[in-house]
């Protein structure tokens, strides 16, 4: 198992109400600090008292992960500040269905570049900071979209398919190097207060396990983590026991 330094941190772009949030808490009670990034850093309160009510230790920030100057700043300052990055989780989401008669060029190109361009610029200013030290763990959350395109998500399913090519990459150039490269396929709803309102059929699965729990995922994303080296995971696929595949 990796050696995990004791102010590691566990940097998660991407730290929303579901998944995201859900891995900053889980890596705190690892015993790293976690360090949750969203646009808007303001509605980061709340998980940042939960983390350390929970006894955790955490330091949110708000950035836009596009914006490849604020990433390097926040790499910069994290590594000063804070401590050493151990984990990068990127979670960015953008899951916007849209028809494709109806699509436009502005919102493809958004799709894209929260989902490929800013799983580019986030990997490598970790890979930056992990590759001299040769360890170091950073996961992309993919979907259903990273596999298999749908009707009404040409976007979506453009900028999965770009950041799982992009994490096949990085793993194929980075293992040798000692950094352990993860893409995870999320196929599956997920326990969220988006699936309740817009899918209550869906949602009123959850007593039978039928809709995924962000909590569960977070601890596979732990376990990604201490995985030795003999026994590497790349691709990771999560799904209700009732999904159809």
């Amino acid at each position: 198992m990796t050696a995990i330094a004791r102010n590691g941190v566990a940097v998660v772009i991407g730290a929303g109400d579901a998944t995201g949030g859900a891995a900053a808490a889980a890596f705190a009670r690892d015993g790293l600090i976690a360090v949750p990034v969203r646009r808007n850093g303001d509605q980061l309160g709340p998980l940042r008292d939960r983390i350390v009510a929970e006894g955790g230790r955490c330091v949110a920030v708000g950035a836009d992960a596009r914006n490849e100057a604020e990433m390097i700043a926040l790499f910069d300052r994290i590594e000063a500040e804070i401590g050493v990055v151990e984990v990068l989780v990127f979670n960015i989401g953008a899951n916007s269905p849209m028809p494709i008669l109806e699509e436009t060029v502005r919102r493809y190109t958004k799709i894209w570049e929260m989902c490929a361009l800013a799983g580019f610029i986030t990997g490598r200013e970790a890979a930056r900071r992990m590759v001299p030290r040769g360890r170091g763990t950073i996961i992309f959350t993919g979907a259903t979209a990273s596999l298999r395109g749908s009707a009404g998500f040409a976007g979506f399913s453009g900028g999965k398919f770009a950041l799982r090519s992009l994490a096949q990459a990085m793993a194929r150039e980075l293992g040798p190097k000692g950094i352990h490269v993860a893409h995870s396929i999320i196929d599956g709803a997920i326990d969220t207060d988006f699936i309740a309102s817009n899918f209550p059929e869906r949602y009123a699965l959850k007593g039978e396990d039928g809709i995924l729990n962000p909590e569960a995922i977070a601890a596979e994303y732990v376990r990604l983590h201490h995985q030795p080296r003999s026994a590497w995971t790349h691709e990771l696929d999560l799904r209700p026991w009732m999904e159809k595949w």
